[in-house]
């Protein structure tokens, strides 16, 4: 066998050595990503399952479940103005006060339902009737109602100032309860935001009462 026959196979050798080499780190790069396409989407999954089932407390549950007839009795209180409301201010503010907490009743709801915890149901003059009043604090009674509805014009702006700065203590009242008691950070974080938002309308409703 010559030198160069010899150079010629070991040349080939070398070559299939190579393309052995290479398929081998092409087949195991393959195979890495394959198992990191399928590890992606796993962790996602994980986190998305930890997001749902986010720590939570009996706390966050009873806050969700007092604040959303809180909520839906300030916003019925918040319809009455829309007709029967005089001052210009008292009507944005019940505007104001209606598509802040519409929003957070959903936010609520959805939060009990992913617990699997009750959903309160019927009206919040029905809630506050079961005996629940001692556990909303700045609840209105069905007769405070039912006199706000009989109301209009300055008598009326009058009443539902008076009556939302109450109802608003009650749930600021209820959400510092959440922010020291509460596990989940994002019903606490709601808790702080309805804290914040809602001692500043108290501060401009006492100022529209004042001068009415």
């Amino acid at each position: 066998m010559s030198i160069l026959t010899i150079a010629r196979r070991a040349a080939l050798a070398g070559v299939s050595v190579t393309t052995a080499l290479a398929l081998a780190a092409c087949g195991s790069a393959g195979d890495h990503g394959a198992g990191s396409g399928h590890e992606t989407p796993g962790a996602g999954g994980v986190s998305a399952e930890a997001s749902a089932a986010a720590e939570f407390g009996d706390a966050d549950v009873m806050f969700a479940q007092m604040m959303i007839p809180h909520h839906q009795q300030a916003v019925q209180m918040s319809d009455l103005a829309a007709s029967r409301a005089q001052d210009a201010e008292v009507k944005r503010l019940a505007a104001q006060i209606k598509a802040a907490q519409a929003p957070e009743i959903a936010t609520m709801t959805a939060w009990l339902t992913a617990w699997g915890r009750p959903v309160p149901s019927g009206s919040p003059a029905e809630g506050h009737g079961s005996g629940a009043d001692h556990d909303m604090p700045g609840m209105m009674s069905d007769e405070d109602m039912t006199g706000l509805a009989a109301t209009s014009g300055t008598e009326f702006d009058r009443k539902f100032v008076t009556m939302m700065i109450a109802h608003h203590e009650g749930a600021v009242t209820m959400a510092e309860d959440e922010i020291a008691k509460g596990a989940n950070a994002e019903v606490k974080a709601l808790a702080q935001q309805i804290r914040t938002a809602q001692r500043a309308e108290i501060d401009t409703m006492k100022k529209i009462l004042a001068r009415l």
